[in-house]
């Protein structure tokens, strides 16, 4: 569990980042899943895009993911939101 003065560091690190995950009209899939979770081992931080051809909202889809993915829901923004998830070689130093 992040602290709020650690999820303002993440959200400050976030508005740089482009979304490298794309949910698009298939919703949340095993594919999906697996492409997310690799992202989070690699990056630590991800910014996800929900399509326009989506129905899907922002905040229930990041929580959903967030549960699945053992991850962090740091923010969302129309239809955007981040995820944050340490990995094993922790590359962001939360303080």
């Amino acid at each position: 569990m992040i602290t709020g003065k650690q999820r303002s560091y993440l959200k400050g690190l976030a508005h740089k980042l482009d979304p490298i995950v794309q949910i698009g009209k298939n919703g949340i899939s095993e594919n999906l899943i697996s492409q997310a979770d690799e992202a989070l081992e690699a990056r630590e931080l991800v910014k996800f895009k929900i399509l326009p051809n989506c129905e899907l909202d922002a905040k229930t889809t990041a929580s959903e993911l967030a549960e699945v993915l053992n991850a962090e829901f740091v923010m969302s923004m129309g239809k955007k939101f981040v995820l944050y998830r340490e990995s094993e070689e922790p590359k962001i130093e939360l303080y």
